[in-house]
């Protein structure tokens, strides 16, 4: 069964289940997304270490084994989403010592967080893709509406929405967004922090 290779698309507030988020992961080389839904804190942990102006004061939980990890010269090389039952996914991380391999069991939200930071690439198989993955259908006539295509616009209104609440920053100026990122940080608020970082990115 050959494998393929995801990358990170996006994150936002999950539609369908309150208090959880959709991580969307695509396929390298294909048009096929794959959906996730995560946890809060987990999407919080994944978004703060693929964005480079938010530095936590302290360590997450996932800052933490990865620093425990290096610490003790463990390396995470590659995460695997190898199965898929009544709708969850079932993760596995490659961990590497002394050249010697050794696979971990992980839950996949927290799979992928550590697999950022220790910038490990990420695959799951052909017939997980099939199973549960959404086409995404490139096509040059703007006229021709299918299937495909709703799943687009599904998917991009799950990318588009926030992963914080939709506030209004208009009125504010570049200098006290900065100063309301800084406190937001501090304050550990990183839904806050993320949602006026993509105000400060929009200008």
């Amino acid at each position: 069964m050959s494998l393929k290779r995801l990358n990170i698309r996006g994150i936002s507030y999950s539609q369908t289940q309150n208090g959880a988020y959709a991580l969307i992961l695509k396929e390298v080389g294909g048009n096929r997304q794959l959906p996730i839904v995560i946890g809060a804190f987990e999407a919080q942990s994944i978004a703060i270490a693929l964005e480079k102006e938010i530095s936590p004061p302290r360590p997450l939980t996932h800052d933490l084994f990865k620093s425990f990890a290096e610490r003790y010269h463990i390396k995470v090389k590659q995460v695997i989403i190898h199965k898929l039952v009544d709708g969850v996914f079932y993760s596995s991380l490659i961990c590497e010592k002394d050249k010697i391999e050794e696979i971990i069991d992980a839950r996949t939200s927290d799979a992928i967080a550590l697999a950022v930071r220790f910038k490990a690439p990420v695959f799951t198989y052909e017939n997980i893709l099939d199973e549960a993955g959404i086409q995404q259908q490139i096509t040059t006539d703007k006229d021709l509406v299918t299937e495909e295509d709703e799943n687009d616009e599904m998917l991009e209104d799950l990318i588009n929405s926030p992963l914080s609440s939709q506030s209004d920053y208009s009125s504010l100026s570049l200098e006290e967004l900065h100063k309301m990122l800084k406190e937001a940080v501090a304050n550990e608020n990183y839904e806050l922090a993320a949602g006026i970082r993509d105000e400060i990115s929009k200008r």
